[in-house]
């Protein structure tokens, strides 16, 4: 794969006291733009906007490098403030004797490095720095089984960090340090009237999907069938004015086929409506194909699906595709914001009642052992555990014990308590008072940033398509940001905000129903289709003959786990299957 933006410097020279042209014109760096003048260069990918501010009476230079470059003479660090939209950049100055790299405040452009003070090199793509060893993280992949991803700022690789959303470094004669450049501060005083709000939303949202139409031939969207692809594409239609070109996955396997809602959407803003199913034989022939596309190993399971969705819009002549990811995320949509709240109310019981209680759902308690409060006995246990650590209760690879899947040579190299970790950083970050907001910048780290934007990156660069997010547009964020939060999560009402202020604009059926996406049956197939279980079993093998898995464990997996509760088990199966096809790519590394 090659690197987007990339770089290598010598900071001994760059940091040393004496700057010479002959410095400034040895410095070579790639990206999409790239501009220099006597004392600086840039180079950045994304689409960013750049505001001038105070000095927007004077024209910004030509073309987005050189406007960046510009901004930074005049703001240094503090350029961020001025960026918006998506980008990674980097900026070398020989007269500051700096190095400034940051990414946009969701990471939906990313930007790795790596220093051991002498040099920097850096890439939008971790395994395209060929500075350090390669050698890979043993905690990295654990962290990956647990959650699927490997969180920034870790990466694979044991030397190479990836910057986090939102977030900058800056290398200077002070050292090496990231920063936080775009605070995570919710207005939750405010209280607007709910008309007023309704109509900026409306107009924030046609505004964003209408930005990204200027320059491109045929603009189409994903659709899924649920509120925020289908207000994305409800938009594309109303703006040109014509049947606007979607396009919505499906699959023949009961539960996971979401086909329906995405027609009742098409027909209710007459969409230009594609349709494509996913089969087993789909992916036999692509699983290898985009686990080794990713930088790094990646076990999001719609990662496929939404790769064939964009490769039929490239063939069907998209040079853009809109996707609608990040309304859960600003407005309050994820059914486990709800349980979240279920669980809190139980502090609000008198300590009295709850010391009372608690012992009765205790593991030797008579009580767990009777149905009908087997359930209530789970409801206290679980609402004990302090968030974020009760977000991952359930965490498949803790409910199956680290210590029966991974071989005990593995685990000498692993600290099991540090997602806790992570999560808890993350967590502090965010000092909002309502729940609802701590959970939504949570996952704008963990869910957006980390899972759900490298999926749909990964699928679009596959299928060589751009993509763009209107919900996730700048001014939709910072409108979120001062919704009151009982708007966004009203009593148990997910997202109360985002469907009343589309009420008549979207269809009923589409704001009534539950929130699914391109979800992947691969554990109902894979009991179903010997073939793929033979790619799964082939994996896994291969896995605990690396030393990662347990032999044993694989086995039980496969024979007995799997055909009981193949959409429960199957996961695991696809993480595993998905790590190891990205291992054969990097053997030597391994």
């Amino acid at each position: 794969m090659k690197a987007r933006l990339s770089g290598h410097l010598d900071l001994t020279e760059l940091l040393g006291s004496a700057t010479s042209p002959e410095l400034m014109r040895s410095i070579a760096l790639q990206g999409e733009h790239v501009a220099r003048d006597d004392r600086a260069i840039c180079s950045l990918i994304g689409s960013p906007g750049y505001s001038a501010h105070s000095d927007a009476k004077t024209a910004p230079p030509a073309g987005l490098a050189a406007a960046m470059l510009s901004g930074w003479h005049k703001h240094g660090v503090d350029l961020t403030s001025h960026i918006s939209g998506g980008y990674a950049l980097v900026i070398v100055d020989t007269v500051r004797r700096s190095t400034f790299l940051a990414v946009d405040r969701f990471a939906i452009e990313t930007l790795c490095y790596f220093t051991d003070g002498k040099t920097l090199a850096f890439a939008d793509r971790a395994d395209c720095i060929a500075a350090h060893d390669q050698q890979l993280d043993p905690q990295a992949i654990f962290d990956y089984l647990y959650f699927h991803m490997i969180p920034a700022p870790r990466t694979i690789f044991r030397q190479v960090r990836r910057l986090p959303a939102a977030h900058a470094l800056l290398v200077d004669d002070q050292g090496v340090r990231e920063i936080r450049h775009w605070p995570l501060r919710f207005d939750e005083q405010r209280r607007p009237s709910f008309d007023a709000a309704r109509d900026s939303f409306r107009s924030l949202i046609r505004d964003s999907v209408a930005e990204q139409l200027a320059g491109q031939q045929r603009v189409g969207a994903f659709l899924s069938g649920g509120t925020d692809s289908s207000t994305v594409a409800g938009m594309l239609c109303q703006i040109t004015g014509a049947a606007a070109p979607v396009y919505s996955i499906g699959f023949d396997a009961e539960g996971y086929d979401e086909m329906e809602y995405a027609r009742i959407a098409a027909r209710h803003f007459g969409c230009e409506h594609h349709e494509y199913y996913v089969t087993p034989s789909d992916l036999l022939a692509s699983i290898p194909a985009v686990a080794q596309h990713h930088d790094q190993p990646f076990g999001n399971s719609s990662a496929l699906p939404a790769y064939y969705c964009a490769q039929v819009a490239k063939s069907d002549g998209c040079s853009r595709m809109l996707a609608g990811d990040g309304g859960d995320e600003l407005f309050g949509g994820n059914s486990r914001y709800a349980m979240q709240r279920l669980f809190e109310f139980y502090h609000s019981v008198p300590q009295a009642i709850r010391q009372a209680i608690e012992p009765m759902c205790a593991d030797g308690s008579p009580l767990r052992r009777i149905p009908g409060l087997k359930q209530a006995t789970g409801y206290v246990r679980h609402s004990r555990v302090k968030l974020p650590a009760r977000l991952q209760s359930f965490n498949l690879l803790m409910q199956l014990d680290p210590a029966q899947v991974l071989s005990a040579d593995f685990l000498t190299g692993i600290d099991v308590h540090e997602p806790a970790r992570h999560m808890q950083a993350t967590w502090d970050e965010c000092q909002a008072r309502s729940l609802i907001n701590r959970m939504l910048a949570y996952d704008w780290r963990y869910t957006l940033a980390d899972s759900d934007l490298p999926k749909v990156r990964g699928a679009v660069q596959m299928a060589d398509i751009a993509v763009a997010y209107p919900l996730l547009s700048d001014r939709l964020t910072d409108f979120s940001m001062t919704l009151p939060a009982d708007w966004k999560l009203r009593r148990f009402k997910l997202r109360w905000f985002f469907k009343e202020a589309l009420r008549g604009f979207l269809p009923d059926e589409i704001i009534n129903k539950k929130k699914k996406g391109f979800g992947l049956p691969f554990g109902v197939w894979t009991t179903r289709n010997p073939a793929l279980l033979e790619l799964a079993r082939d994996s896994l093998d291969t896995l605990a003959t690396r030393g990662i898995v347990r032999h044993d464990f694989v086995d039980r997996l496969l024979r007995e786990h799997l055909p009981q509760h193949p959409g429960y088990y199957g996961e695991m199966v696809w993480i595993l299957t998905m790590l190891e096809q990205w291992l054969r790519r990097n053997a030597n590394a391994a």
